[in-house]
């Protein structure tokens, strides 16, 4: 998106707050809250081309608010002034007569404060035009399939009480897989803001050796525990349950958080695990539902204690708690796990005998109160042998606690870290992703 676009995009958005602070009654409260993209997707199979264009969308959602009650309406946003003006007068008008039918929310929060933000990340992104033969140029003899998604992404912020913000990157994401000709695969990921040709082709050619590695015959291992490597888009995998009922103060609070006995202090992990929300690298915004600003960085898990868990301002309001500016749902945002001492010429050493597990799938908890996860390993996994890989391992699942895996089995953690991106691109493309380094541990738990 051009310069001029997305400043008209924003004069359009801006225009919308004002004419709705002058339209809304004295005791009315409102909050605006804005998604668009103008996005090139462009979808692989068998290294050809099986679709592809460009996807210009935007919406508002409007939250009317009075009298302890809300409600909520969602429409499309254009950036043509006249009429995204009448949808939006029209849903206000709508949202007034709802209002007085709804219950009272007695843990409703109001919009508050005065923060204000602009950011702008310009990126280096392939041109639409060379999209395919920049991809396809070093797969095109390998059956590759994939998609690529790339544009700029724009969030927007306003409300009643004066607080606005405005948040525009570039980025691009490319999620594919290599198959064999038995139908194994590689996966992976390849995502930022600028296009590196070199670091693509290490990609590439990692993903080329894997692929190698999977001609050889399966093994199929016994059920048991296995000392194992996890990759860094399996730790990612693993990271992204703490979302799911496990960091959220409501979930804590309710009885529901698998991090329950860590934050009673009745368990600790390993003094070598610390994560941390880092909103610095300016991948997603920092501003939640309410405007309200994250910190730039929250230490959450430090040294092996919980230190900080995450807390909107309507739980803070429910348990007298102090809100950090969590989304409404209380999850990550800009997960990093703090990087070890384990250097990439040594996974395999140090791992000696076991699993090298790339990817893992279908992750969901087996018991959330005493952490237990359950899910399988996915793509290229391998078994090793005297620090050799000897053979790719049939599926196995596995159950297993963090409280092992993070706590007193965690043997190491690389001193790399790589970023594994949201490749979500329901209703719309899905910003950020985690920041993770590898990790080494005893006994991981395989049950079939």
């Amino acid at each position: 998106m051009k310069i001029e676009e997305l400043s008209a995009l924003e004069v359009s958005f801006n225009r919308l707050i004002e004419s709705l602070l002058i339209k809304k009654a004295e005791d009315e409260q409102f909050t605006v809250r804005l998604s668009s993209e103008i996005s090139q997707f462009t979808r692989f199979n068998h290294a050809k081309v099986r679709q592809t264009g460009c996807v210009a969308d935007g919406w508002i959602e409007l939250t009317l608010m009075k009298d302890q009650r809300n409600s909520v309406r969602q429409f499309p946003f254009t950036g043509n002034w006249e009429v995204d003006w009448q949808v939006a007068y029209t849903a206000l008008q709508e949202l007034r007569d709802e209002l007085i039918l709804l219950p009272i929310d007695p843990y409703l929060v109001l919009p508050s404060g005065n923060n204000i933000s602009r950011e702008i990340h310009s990126g280096n992104l392939l041109a639409a035009e060379a999209v395919v033969s920049t991809v396809l140029e070093l797969v095109a003899e390998l059956d590759f399939t994939g998609i690529y998604a790339g544009g700029v992404v724009i969030k927007g912020y306003g409300d009643s009480s004066g607080q606005k913000h405005w948040f525009a990157t570039d980025s691009f994401t490319l999620d594919y897989s290599l198959f064999s000709p038995s139908g194994q695969a590689v996966k992976g990921t390849f995502a930022g803001s600028d296009w590196n040709e070199s670091k693509y082709i290490a990609k590439i050619s990692e993903a080329k050796k894997q692929l190698e590695l999977l001609a050889h015959p399966t093994k199929e291992l016994p059920r048991g525990q296995y000392k194992t490597y996890f990759a860094p888009a399996a730790v990612a995998d693993l990271l992204l349950m703490l979302s799911w009922g496990a960091i959220s103060e409501a979930d804590i609070q309710q009885g529901n958080s698998a991090l329950a006995a860590l934050s009673r202090q009745e368990k600790q992990l390993s003094l070598r695990f610390s994560l941390k929300e880092n909103f610095q690298r300016g991948l997603v915004p920092r501003f939640n539902e309410l405007g309200e600003m994250a910190a730039p960085e929250l230490l959450v898990i430090d040294k092996g204690y919980l230190v900080n868990t995450l807390v909107n301002s309507r739980t803070a309001k429910e348990y007298q708690k102090i809100a950090n500016g969590a989304n409404g749902s209380e999850t990550l945002r800009a997960p990093e796990v703090s990087p070890g001492n384990l250097v990439f010429e040594q996974i395999l050493p140090s791992l000696d005998t076991g699993l090298y597990v790339s990817n893992l799938h279908y992750l969901n908890w087996s018991d959330r109160h005493t952490g237990r996860i359950t899910g399988m390993t996915r793509y290229a996994c391998f078994w090793v042998e005297n620090g050799e890989i000897i053979a790719p391992i049939e599926n196995l699942r596995f159950d297993e606690s963090l409280y092992r895996f993070w706590g007193e089995n965690l043997v190491d953690l690389t001193n790399f870290q790589e970023f594994i991106p949201e490749v979500g691109t329901y209703d719309s493309r899905q910003l950020g992703g985690s920041l993770v380094p590898g990790i080494l541990v005893e006994d991981f738990t395989y049950t079939l």
